[in-house]
């Protein structure tokens, strides 16, 4: 992976000057929102330097320029005295002074004191709300999303951890984003292993620009070329808190409302965490309707295609009239039908996503409505792989992580050609290719398909279905954790004993 190289530090290009007061002159030629001014006080002048688009003025000149009009100051120790700000430093270096404006700070010096400054934090506070989740959304649990905003987000993981073994590390990514990581595990839980390895590999990303933690999971992951994710991406603060307490490892980047959880497996893709509100007979019914679904929605459209090229014999003789009635007026082959109406799925989808909410309800509703009924009419496919590519495209939705979604689109296509050209065997072969495929992945160097492979027996109780809370005595053990057990003895139980 191109991405692991050792970062090179990056400064920015300040000029060539002497001293701390020629360079923040120097920043305001061509930074229109660059502001240089000075204030006039009865104590004595004074220059105060920011940028106009990341400061709070409000702030600024309640909490800094007031005070210093109305009470005595003669250096920077007594300014920091009287002003109304905590979060102030005094400093000479050019690099933390130019990363700390960039931050939302203002830059103060006195006329004496050129060599430098006396930073005050006064950043403006512009960020979205906490909503409920749009991607993840369940009817029963908490109803509250990520934002933008890493403090808002750190904020609402430990409001569900509040404890002391919860560790944050921060990271600074990206040579000219900068681009503000953190990296959460609870300390004796987690496998220092993992957590050393994604530390690792986020401090080797040498990137000029990060997106976000979607795009650092897609630099650090351990294979680049597969379309399976191997990481878990979420917007629900309570599943990033479940995920730690098993011994994970989770990573966000400020900008980014995603969180990113890791070693994952391909089972946790197909988990809901509304899976755990429900009782476990529900949770475990819905996992396997679900699990269902994406089998039928991969397979569905290229058996079609396999029975109607090589396998008639194997069609029931009241159906096969059926099929022949409605293939009839029908001038392509199966494949040329199944391809044209996948596409023509996948382009209302792609239509509907990026239209604004209700146009996109109306055109995935109405189009294709309006475009399967056309194409059965005018014979370019049948009614019958109408139904089924419906059926499939439907079934395809019930992924609750929406990378994996994505996954499921993809490979019906090479599953579709393949039935075209070797019907049956041809199927067998994609599946025997995508099971050794995903047997060769891994996930920060764990098995991808765990606890299947290799097999770990007390793990399934989390698997196709969902156990008793009462069975979840220890943690997953391919996470490898510190610290196994995560229930004790139930005091209630023992008090109902001696009740009895």
């Amino acid at each position: 992976m191109n991405f692991f190289k050792r970062k090179k530090s990056f400064q920015a290009a300040s000029p060539k000057s002497k001293n701390l007061s020629e360079w923040l002159s120097a920043l305001s030629d061509g930074n229109e929102d660059f502001m240089e001014e000075i204030i006039e006080t009865p104590y004595g002048n004074i220059k105060i330097c920011y940028y106009t688009t990341l400061i709070d003025h409000q702030r600024l000149n309640v909490d800094f320029l007031q005070p210093l009009k109305t009470t005595p100051w003669r250096t920077y120790k007594d300014i920091q005295r009287n002003i109304y700000v905590d979060d102030t430093a005094v400093t000479n270096d050019i690099p933390t002074t130019n990363e700390r404006l960039l931050q939302g700070f203002a830059a103060c010096q006195l006329p004496d004191r050129k060599e430098e400054v006396l930073l005050i934090n006064a950043p403006a506070d512009v960020q979205r709300e906490v909503s409920i989740p749009e991607t993840e959304f369940s009817v029963i649990g908490p109803q509250e999303a990520f934002v933008e905003k890493l403090e808002t987000n750190i904020f609402l993981i430990r409001k569900r951890l509040p404890i002391e073994d919860l560790r944050i590390r921060k990271l600074k990514i990206g040579t000219l984003s900068s681009t503000e990581t953190a990296v959460f595990y609870i300390d004796g839980i987690a496998d220092q292993e993992n957590v050393n390895t994604i530390i690792q590999r986020l401090k080797e990303v040498n990137f000029d620009d990060v997106l976000g933690a979607n795009a650092l999971a897609q630099m650090i992951q351990d294979h680049s070329y597969t379309v399976f994710p191997q990481f878990v991406n979420t917007e629900r603060p309570d599943r990033v808190a479940a995920s730690l307490a098993e011994g994970k490892v989770v990573f966000m980047s400020n900008g980014s409302p995603q969180a990113i959880i890791g070693p994952s497996t391909l089972v946790e893709l197909f988990s809901s965490l509304e899976d755990y509100y429900l009782p476990w007979h529900i949770a475990s019914f819905v996992r396997m309707l679900r699990l269902f679904s994406v089998g039928f929605s991969i397979l569905a459209t290229p058996v079609y295609v396999a029975v109607l090229t090589y396998h008639y014999e194997m069609i029931p003789k009241d159906l096969l009239s059926t099929l022949i009635a409605s293939r009839s007026n029908i001038p392509f082959p199966p494949l040329i039908e199944a391809l044209f109406l996948e596409f023509t799925i996948e382009l209302l989808r792609e239509a509907g996503a990026r239209l604004p909410t209700k146009v996109g309800q109306t055109i995935g509703i109405v189009g294709g409505i309006v475009i399967g009924q056309a194409s059965v009419e005018a014979g370019l496919t049948s009614n019958i792989l109408l139904i089924v590519v419906a059926l499939a495209a439907l079934a395809s939705f019930t992924t609750p992580v929406y990378q994996m979604g994505n996954t499921v689109r993809i490979i019906r296509f090479p599953f579709i050609v393949m039935s075209a050209m070797f019907g049956a065997i041809g199927i067998a072969l994609m599946l025997a290719f995508v099971i050794a495929h995903l047997i060769r992945l891994e996930s920060l160097g764990r098995p991808y398909l765990a606890p299947f492979y290799p097999l770990r027996f007390t793990d399934w109780k989390d698997t196709f279905v969902r156990l008793p809370y009462n069975m979840f005595q220890q943690r997953p053990q391919q996470m490898r954790p510190k610290s196994k057990a995560r229930k004790k003895a139930s005091k209630t139980q023992k008090n109902k004993d001696i009740d009895e």
